[in-house]
């Protein structure tokens, strides 16, 4: 039981090094992102269609709704496309969204959406890094889904939705892992698109 406690430890101090900030600027996003709006009544997807197969991920808007509208924005500019999973931690997460590829980088703003107390990071969660000295709930562009039954994390980290289809590739993903760092073989999201309903 202590092992396993450390064990958690060490991965929740793991993921908040893989920040989502951007040490140039890490200004909360204003006019940056909220010029976007998002319709209430609309659901928004993320399709990602990576170099392992294609997953959704339906954003929260509830939860989330300043990073679900950041997030909208990028992904409409085309900020994800080319981008890698730099990080793939079997049992635990994969982790994207990051441009320069090293787990610092981000869009140079951040939003901040605060968890509820009672968060959950189950499996198939997508919740957002951040660094341990940022506050809960900021985000930047690094994003990471929960492939763990329950990781057991603190609710620190925004919570931007859930994968609905595609599952079978995160997991595919996953299986590239080979501790905590970058997949045995890179893994690119080609195009990551928009879809409302």
């Amino acid at each position: 039981m202590r092992l396993r406690m450390l064990f958690l430890l060490l991965l929740v101090v793991a993921l908040a090094g893989c920040g989502g900030g951007d040490d140039e600027n890490t200004s909360t996003a204003t006019s940056t992102a909220s010029a976007d709006e998002l319709d209430p009544d609309t659901t928004y997807s993320l399709v990602l269609k990576t170099t392992e197969g294609s997953f959704t991920i339906e954003l929260d808007q509830t939860l989330a709704p300043n990073t679900a509208r950041s997030l909208v924005r990028l992904a409409r500019n085309g900020f994800f496309d080319g981008t890698k999973f730099h990080r793939v931690v079997p049992g635990f997460v994969i982790q994207g969204g990051d441009p320069t590829g090293t787990g610092s980088g981000g869009p140079g703003y951040s939003t901040v959406d605060v968890p509820p107390s009672d968060a959950a990071y189950t499996e198939g969660v997508v919740a957002m890094a951040k660094t341990q000295t940022e506050a809960p709930g900021t985000a930047g562009s690094q994003f990471f889904v929960v492939t763990g039954k329950d990781i057991g994390l603190p609710p620190d980290y925004a919570i931007v939705g859930r994968v609905t289809n595609g599952m079978a590739t995160v997991k595919a993903i996953e299986a590239l892992g080979v501790g905590d760092g970058p997949p045995s073989k890179p893994v690119v999201i080609k195009k990551m698109t928009v879809q409302e309903s």
